[in-house]
């Protein structure tokens, strides 16, 4: 796997756990480490997502 996929998987790993945190005990680790809405959170929240939609991508490649 290229260093671009292990990325993007760790930041949907750290995605999901947030968001894990959240819905179980109203924790939201991001917000705790950088604030709220700070240019460091919203990078953190961007990345997030742009790795999901990397995965999407290159899984429907890797599949065919």
């Amino acid at each position: 796997m290229r260093i671009i996929g292990w990325i993007a998987f760790v930041l949907l790993v750290i995605g999901g756990l947030n968001w894990g945190l959240i819905g179980i005990w109203g924790f939201d680790l991001v917000f705790r480490l950088f604030g709220d809405m700070t240019p460091m959170a919203t990078t953190v929240y961007i990345l997030v997502g742009v790795s999901a939609l990397w995965e999407l991508f290159t899984l429907g490649k890797s599949r065919m």
